[in-house]
């Protein structure tokens, strides 16, 4: 399943970019994420909670940070697996920064199999992007936080 959009952040790239990669800030912003660890340089351990329709369930999973280009991309790759199946993506997430905003566009591909792909490719294509726009506005919230506490200090 190809997957591809862009938000429009009201705070600068830097703000952005170290929300993107701060492990707190994203245990916060990922829909149904339980535990979020550091397991290595630009790596981490998830647990995530998912519920398609009338499938819920578990997956724990491995996502990693790769050819980072501070301020300006990189690209995610994730695995995870449970009793409703498993997951693999990668894709390439991409800053432009104008001013006090910045544009975060991303692209990428996903495989689904098990218990969870019999949903349909239909249902899954709509969970994603409702996943990801819940992910997104959420990291509007923190990228604001982050920017309106920069402003704060700086007073």
């Amino acid at each position: 399943m190809k997957i591809e959009g862009s938000h429009l952040f009201k705070s600068p790239g830097e703000k952005v970019w170290n929300c993107l990669i701060d492990p707190q800030v994203l245990a916060r912003c990922i829909p149904g994420c339980e535990k979020l660890e550091l397991a290595g340089e630009d790596s981490y351990n998830a647990v995530l909670k998912i519920g398609i329709g009338a499938l819920k369930g578990t997956f724990i999973s491995h996502i990693r940070l790769q050819d980072k280009q501070p301020l300006s991309q990189y690209k995610l790759v994730v695995e995870g697996e449970g009793g409703l199946g498993f997951l693999k993506g990668e894709g390439l997430i991409r800053l432009a920064a104008s001013g006090a905003e910045t544009n975060v566009s991303y692209s990428g591909e996903v495989q689904i199999g098990g218990l969870i792909a019999s949903v349909g490719q239909r249902m899954l294509q709509g969970f994603a992007k409702q996943t990801i726009s819940r992910f997104f506005s959420s990291l509007a919230r923190e990228t604001e936080v982050a920017s309106e506490s920069a402003l704060t200090s700086n007073n």
